[in-house]
């Protein structure tokens, strides 16, 4: 879809209470300028989109509200702003279903253009076994240049872009909530150094808390920014495998390491190649599956 629109009105919108993103593609549509919206009374915005007249009114408060107009433009002074109009918005995280209409970023946008990349997530309790798992089969990726995308979270998440930047590569990291309220907090450090050797992403503004729902939702950026998806070790039920599934549903290949079937970290990779993952042993099979990928960026 065109759109003529100004992005700093877009950016508002999605600042406003119940302005979902269900919502704003709903109105995209009726109003692809956006200037409508900033004439409408709460009656009429609630009788063409179909919302309660309170919410309405909550909404168009929050529109005409100067403070936040003004606390949007400090922000982007601090951060990056990319939104789906921009050229920095990520074409591949475009095609996904319920793409983010904004996303914040805190680094190197650069790496947002840079291919091939693959997503490396994991089990927040990892076994001893799982770092020497994942030197073995990220490392040669890392060598040759390939954007290493994944969560910040604790275990597997962490130990990915930890090996990336021991190895002077590229890693994006996808937080589930704003850059003033970094979750885990001993990850704080780990935040700074992506921040300034990588690139850090949210989808929520710099002042927004965790939340639970926030990290289902991550999950799908992390999946939908690559062309596939590494597990290194999970659990049957765990958010590792949400993101797996979401993966799929985006059409993403899925990677899985093997493991030992005695170990719980393990059980959920191996259930995944026997549901038809592909098993991955070392990195050549990665690039094996994407050569023609690799000769083109190593051209």
């Amino acid at each position: 879809m065109e759109y003529n629109l100004d992005r700093f009105d877009l950016i508002h919108l999605t600042r406003c209470r119940y302005a979902t993103r269900a919502f704003i593609r709903k109105w995209l549509k009726i109003d692809p300028t956006l200037r409508l919206i900033y004439q409408m009374t709460p009656q009429e915005l609630s009788k063409i989109i179909r919302i309660p007249q309170q919410k309405a009114q909550i909404l168009l408060n929050d529109l005409h509200h100067n403070p936040l107009k003004k606390k949007i433009l400090e922000e982007s002074r601090d951060f990056h702003i990319i939104t789906i109009v921009d050229e920095y918005y990520p074409s591949m995280l475009n095609t996904i279903k319920d793409a983010p209409i904004v996303l914040y970023g805190a680094g190197n946008l650069d790496l947002l253009k840079m291919q091939p990349t693959i997503s490396v997530i994991g089990t927040r309790n990892p076994s001893n076994e799982a770092y020497k798992k994942l030197a073995y089969t990220i490392a040669p990726l890392v060598d040759a240049k390939w954007v290493i995308v994944s969560g910040m979270a604790r275990g597997v998440d962490s130990m990915a872009h930890r090996l990336t930047l021991g190895r002077k590569g590229n890693t994006i990291a996808v937080l589930g909530s704003g850059f003033h309220a970094i979750y885990p907090r001993e990850h704080i450090s780990l935040y700074k150094q992506i921040v300034n050797e990588g690139l850090v992403l949210s989808e929520y503004p710099p002042d927004q808390n965790p939340q639970r729902y926030h990290f289902p939702e991550r999950n799908r950026i992390i999946s939908g920014l690559t062309m596939g998806t590494v597990v290194i070790e999970a659990m049957r039920k765990s958010g590792t495998m949400i993101t797996v599934e979401q993966a799929l549903d985006q059409g993403r290949d899925v990677f899985a390491v093997p493991g030992n079937p005695l170990l719980e970290q393990c059980t959920g990779c191996n259930e995944l190649i026997q549901d038809g993952a592909k098993l991955i042993q070392t990195a050549e099979d990665i690039f094996t599956e994407w050569n023609y990928c690799f000769k083109l960026f190593n051209k």
